[in-house]
């Protein structure tokens, strides 16, 4: 029987329930295939850890993570804190300190769920975002000087190294591969004459290698436009770590709600462990009430079966998770009136 370590991160707000109800899900799926083994660890960091230490997670916290084989994730944020503060401190510096360059969020219109988009049905809007992970405007360069006198100064440098931005085209581009073998590189370079430059450049350059790939390119304000007006014609799409951040917020919302969609940061060489996170946020304005839609860490930890190699438990989970939205149990961020151990007990009986 293979065997499984998952760190479990709850962190904040929401990630205290949908994650534990991830939990369980996964739970009763092994139960019911029994080939293969999970064995959870928790690990309480977040804003109330922070409150305790003054740190987001122990200074050791990587090697504490490292000999995982993958990271389940809830949510970073709370109102107490600033938000650089609890991103940096925790969910950034797994990010960035495991070399999770590759962030994957697949959407795509679940049954039974409605998009706000007249006219769209399942089928018509199923995309995969492939956003840089590791630099870009996130790269954390910059400063502050002068500070609370009228001359105050805040720098925030954009990053972008070759190295970089082959590696996540080349990504990219070989999971366009998998799927209908399109692939648009969405940039900002009429205006960003430097990075975004050097961006489109590589993306053309990598395009060479892939000539089975039709790629287009398209300037990040008109690729919302095209998601809202032709989402058919988009497939996989890559961009950086700020516009992908915004894009993919976007397209949960077009597929329904945001508490529907999933994360997979990548360490693509499996020199460190991955990590896999629902997309929604800490959302503290519904924790607590039982309503937290956990769809989201459900798809996600589809996501984290199939990093593994379970295949055939991740189809049979997604496959779950569709009978359970077709059904019409859903929480009432789509419309529905389930809680979310409703919505949890529903798909462990259609598992």
């Amino acid at each position: 029987m293979k065997q499984y370590k998952i760190a479990v991160i709850p962190g904040d707000g929401i990630g205290k329930e949908v994650i534990p109800a991830g939990v369980k899900v996964l739970q009763a799926l092994e139960s019911r295939l029994g080939d293969f083994k999970l064995h959870f660890q928790d690990f309480p960091w977040g804003t109330d850890y922070y409150h305790q230490t003054g740190l987001m997670m122990p200074e050791e916290g990587l090697d504490l993570l490292k000999p995982f084989d993958a990271i389940y994730f809830g949510a970073v944020g709370h109102p107490t804190v600033p938000d650089h503060l609890t991103l940096w401190g925790l969910r950034l510096r797994i990010c960035q300190g495991f070399d999770q360059y590759a962030n994957v969020r697949p959407t795509r219109i679940l049954p039974g769920i409605v998009s706000p988009l007249r006219g769209v049905e399942p089928g018509d809007l199923d995309w995969v975002i492939v956003r840089e992970n590791s630099e870009g405007e996130y790269a954390g360069h910059g400063g502050r000087a002068h500070r609370g006198f009228p001359e105050e100064v805040a720098t925030e440098t954009a990053i972008f190294t070759r190295a970089g931005v082959a590696r996540i085209m080349r990504f990219a581009y070989e999971l366009a591969l998998t799927r209908k073998r399109k692939l648009t590189v969405v940039t900002k370079s009429n205006a960003q004459r430097h990075g975004m430059v050097l961006w489109d450049e590589i993306a053309a350059e990598v395009g060479r290698e892939f000539p089975m790939v039709e790629a287009d390119k398209m300037l990040v304000d008109a690729a919302t436009t095209r998601m809202v007006s032709k989402p058919r014609s988009l497939d996989v799409m890559v961009a950086t770590n700020l516009h992908a951040d915004i894009l993919s917020d976007l397209a949960a919302a077009l597929a329904g709600s945001m508490g529907i969609a999933p994360t997979a940061n990548l360490n693509p060489s499996r020199q460190f462990p991955s990590m896999f996170e629902p997309i929604h946020g800490s959302a503290f304005d519904i924790m607590g009430k039982g309503i937290a839609n956990p769809i989201g860490s459900f798809w996600t930890a589809v996501l984290m079966l199939e990093h593994l190699g379970e295949v055939a438990a991740s189809r049979r989970l997604m496959t779950a998770i569709e009978r359970v939205t077709a059904a019409g149990e859903l929480t009432p961020d789509l419309g529905g009136t389930a809680t979310t151990a409703q919505v949890t007990e529903a798909v462990c009986r259609a598992l």
